[in-house]
């Protein structure tokens, strides 16, 4: 029996590494994104990308609870595009560093497209948050963070909570 998956925190490794195609969705895969869903619901996310989960796989699960039409879903190999509209700023967290937030600017609208559980090719659109939550969680899979996008000021303004979790890595 394997023991369950933690969120992995900055600044480990696997957060940085581009993810590698999933080649097909077995049991490891299934299970996978079951822990995935957990761990996200734990913490009250909109979503977990693998990398999160220490997996560097191009998977990663969404649940919007406010915004209709968007439920729990999976995206495996998801493919981002139909960017439009003026870049929003929002107030963004991530799971992987905990008490750190930013004014990440966005576009407003994306198109993506990905395979689910049952390896079934779907497109959908978004001009709401869940938008901005698929160019997070797609950011991950790219080894890309929130602090990569932080304007200069939110950097220097979470600098020491930054510097704290790379001394708790360091032990």
């Amino acid at each position: 029996m394997n023991r369950p998956r933690d969120i992995v925190l900055y600044p480990h490794p696997v957060l940085r590494q581009r993810a590698k195609p999933v080649a097909s969705v077995d049991a490891s895969i299934r299970g996978l994104v079951e822990e995935m869903f957990d761990l996200m619901r734990a913490e009250e996310g909109a979503g977990i990308a693998a990398p999160q989960v220490g997996e560097a796989l191009r998977i990663f699960v969404t649940e919007e609870r406010e915004e209709e039409g968007h439920p729990a879903r999976v995206y495996i190999n998801p493919v981002l595009s139909g960017f439009d509209g003026q870049l929003e700023e929002y107030d963004e967290g991530c799971l992987s560093l905990p008490g750190i937030r930013g004014n990440i600017r966005r576009p407003p609208k994306a198109v993506i497209e990905a395979i689910d559980l049952e390896g079934k090719p779907f497109r959908l659109e978004s001009d709401q948050f869940m938008a901005r939550v698929w160019q997070h969680e797609f950011d991950h899979l790219e080894g890309t963070l929130i602090l990569d996008r932080m304007t200069v000021l939110d950097r220097l303004r979470v600098r020491r909570l930054v510097k704290d979790l790379e001394a708790d890595a360091r032990g």
